[in-house]
């Protein structure tokens, strides 16, 4: 996500700066390093942290730091830090300076399983260390938005994809086998997603940046229509004249596999003025077209 929202924002015209943790990825930023401005900083120490605000003075702040998210990510530990505490230390530091928004990016993880597309004010039930410590984020941001009269939003974030994702990642594991013109291991056929494009979600944290909304704001980020693994592989099958059929279940389902998992985006519609663009067909096919001219994110 970083990746392209910094992309996003420098054909905006804006000064970016990028925060990077010690040993990032290079290859998802060479090309556009001498674009922005780049800062090696680890968010859980609180003084480097502190002193990095300092000298950047953002107007803008976008928190997209995660960990916990990908199936094999299971250190609770570093869960809890990186979400949770990287946080808390990145907002007190940019809370002292002031600044015009801080956009926090959580997860519909926090919902936990429902059967229903939740809205933003129904009840959360984190069923991961993951969810848990995104849920906590996101109660902390409202906390601090509420009680210093900052503008700080939260965007729920569904299934997110697009160029520079983790390649061990479902679209770009779809996108590596279908250009062998094979299918990856996959889970159940009816497993669901709500996929947005990586574009429209850069353009939604631009609005949330930019609107004035209720203190601490929390919107469903994803496209409000929900698609199956059966879905995906038809569309990698017409992308790739895919001949063989997928073995499904060949791949272990995950804790937070689910048949219905779906935003109910009413509230950034109506509030933020935003609407998807892609449907995760189109957004597949770009996402192609862009691989065959750059290598997909590194793993």
């Amino acid at each position: 996500m970083g990746a392209n929202l910094v992309r996003f924002l420098l054909r905006e015209g804006h000064e970016t700066h990028l925060l990077l943790r010690p040993g990032h990825a290079v290859s998802r930023i060479e090309e556009i390093r001498d674009d922005a401005r780049l800062h090696i900083v680890d968010l859980q120490d609180a003084a480097s942290v502190s002193k990095m605000v300092r000298a950047i003075k953002p107007d803008w702040v976008f928190h997209l730091a995660a960990h916990g998210g990908y199936s094999w990510q299971r250190d609770v530990k570093k869960i809890y830090d990186t979400n949770i505490g990287a946080t808390v230390n990145l907002l007190e530091a940019c809370k002292v300076l002031g600044f015009e928004a801080f956009i926090h990016t959580g997860s519909s993880s926090e919902y936990g399983l429902k059967n229903h597309a939740p809205t933003e004010d129904e009840w959360i039930e984190p069923n991961s260390p993951y969810a848990c410590a995104k849920a906590a984020a996101t109660l902390y941001c409202r906390h601090v938005s509420q009680a210093a009269n900052a503008h700080i939003v939260t965007l729920r974030l569904y299934s997110a994809f697009g160029p520079h994702e983790d390649s061990n990642r479902l679209i770009p594991k779809m996108i590596e086998f279908g250009q062998r013109r094979e299918y990856p291991p996959l889970v159940n056929v009816n497993t669901a997603r709500d996929f947005i494009y990586i574009d429209d979600v850069c353009e939604a944290c631009l609005l949330a940046a930019k609107t004035p909304s209720e203190r601490g704001s929390v919107y469903n980020l994803g496209t409000g229509i929900q698609t199956t693994l059966r879905q995906v592989s038809m569309v990698a099958r017409q992308t790739f004249g895919l001949t063989t059929d997928p073995q499904w279940g060949s791949m272990p389902a995950r804790i937070w596999d689910t048949s219905t998992w779906v935003a109910n985006n009413k509230k950034i519609r109506a509030e933020l003025g935003w609407s998807p663009k892609f449907t995760f067909e189109q957004g597949f096919l770009d996402m192609v077209r862009k691989s065959n001219n750059h290598r997909l994110g590194p793993g």
